[in-house]
């Protein structure tokens, strides 16, 4: 052992790569490379086919770090554990930290649960074990999230989530974004090693000009990964309601890339608005082209159909000051709620709505500026580097116990 001073490894999703938690992988790398209490740290992450993690920019952010980057395991992949055993065991790691949703580490049923089981038997081998879990299964509507097309078999998903929250919570501690959830989890699975740990602001950054930005259109964007519960043909078709009121000034922004269940979506959406020359697909969104895509926009968008829990592009563009068109779910409305965070409601699925949703804040900038320096505060309460401290603080005291 180092004392205080801990070789961490933290297992996630990486850039280039572009698996879900890709991006909060990297900020929470950023913040955690230069923490005190870190003598070094290995970013264990995923093998892509875009080439190697990429950890030049954060070695330039954190000058004297000691930071590394393998790739060490592989989506969809039942050998994930052992990879990542043998990777801890390797770089003779004191402590790891896990960032998860319940996809991670497959869209197949088999190796994507196995992959699941990665915290229970770091823990089993003696590795103090810290989670970052961004979903629950309860939470999860298997079908919409295009895990099955069978209510039967979304009924069985369900329950063998509820068995792989119960290996996860096997980790020596759990955190969670939200309150409910962490109350929930308790109550549900009597779990006392379930903490609350808000998800943190990617960057410290100035405060930036709310409201409408100035230029020749009004940008509208959606960013994400789509085509199962997050789909954007019915925003699509809201914009061309927008178009048939008159608003002649507008450009539709979809950023992102399919989601791995629907390969193929986007394109077929582009094909079916080639008559609009004012809808732009961007395709994948490099980490320094992102700034400029949500402070050019006027309203971002979410067109979701159901929810896994809090949304981390909603968390980026509070971070820029933007107003968002949200979806009036339930689940998610209390969710976001509780984080601080404010939008314009419209009913899921209703393009009609989302017209609305999106004139409403198109047309009143004094609206538009206040949902934005509202979401901003929201995103940016608790920086990144606070969360990253929390999390060394906790795997010492799991040492300590040891």
């Amino acid at each position: 052992m180092h004392g205080t001073q801990l070789r961490i490894g933290f297992v996630t999703a990486f850039p280039p790569g572009r698996n879900s938690l890709n991006e909060f992988g990297f900020h929470f790398v950023n913040h955690l490379a230069g923490a005190d209490g870190v003598e070094a740290l290995v970013v264990l992450a995923d093998e892509t086919e875009a080439g190697p993690p990429d950890i030049d920019e954060i070695r330039a952010n954190n000058p004297g770090a000691n930071i590394e980057a393998e790739a060490v395991w592989s989506f969809n992949d039942a050998t994930n554990p052992v990879r990542i055993l043998r990777a801890v065991r390797r770089h003779k790691l004191d402590a790891v930290i896990i960032n998860l949703q319940f996809a991670t580490f497959g869209d197949s049923k088999v190796p994507g649960a196995l992959g699941l089981l990665t915290p229970a038997a770091l823990r089993a081998a003696g590795v103090p074990t810290g989670l970052i879990l961004h979903n629950l299964a309860d939470n999860v509507d298997m079908q919409d999230a295009g895990f099955t097309d069978s209510a039967l078999m979304a009924a069985v998903m369900n329950k063998a989530g509820r068995a792989l929250t119960r290996v996860l919570l096997l980790s020596d501690y759990v955190a969670l974004t939200i309150p409910r959830y962490v109350e929930f989890v308790r109550e549900s699975y009597g779990a006392g090693n379930v903490l609350l740990v808000p998800h943190g602001s990617f960057e410290e950054m100035e405060e930036p000009r709310f409201g409408i930005p100035d230029g020749p259109t009004r940008k509208i964007l959606a960013f994400g990964k789509w085509g199962t519960y997050k789909t954007v043909d019915v925003l699509v078709e809201a914009f061309r309601d927008l178009i048939s009121r008159g608003y002649d000034d507008l450009e539709l922004v979809i950023a992102g890339t399919d989601s791995p269940n629907s390969p193929g979506y986007l394109d077929s959406i582009a094909a079916g608005c080639a008559d609009l020359t004012n809808v732009n697909f961007t395709g994948y969104v490099a980490e320094e082209d992102v700034a400029e895509l949500f402070t050019s926009s006027s309203v971002t968008a979410f067109p979701y159909t159901s929810t896994t829990g809090s949304s981390g592009v909603l968390h980026q563009a509070g971070s820029y000051g933007r107003s968002a068109a949200l979806p009036d779910i339930g689940d998610f409305t209390e969710v976001i709620e509780e984080e601080g965070f404010i939008g314009q409601y419209f009913t899921p699925g209703d393009a009609a709505s989302l017209a609305d949703a999106l004139a409403k804040l198109l047309d009143d900038e004094e609206l538009n500026a206040e949902h934005g320096e509202r979401n901003y505060l929201a995103a940016s309460g608790i920086p990144m580097s606070e969360i990253c401290d929390w999390h060394i603080t906790h795997l010492n005291r799991v040492i300590e116990k040891k």
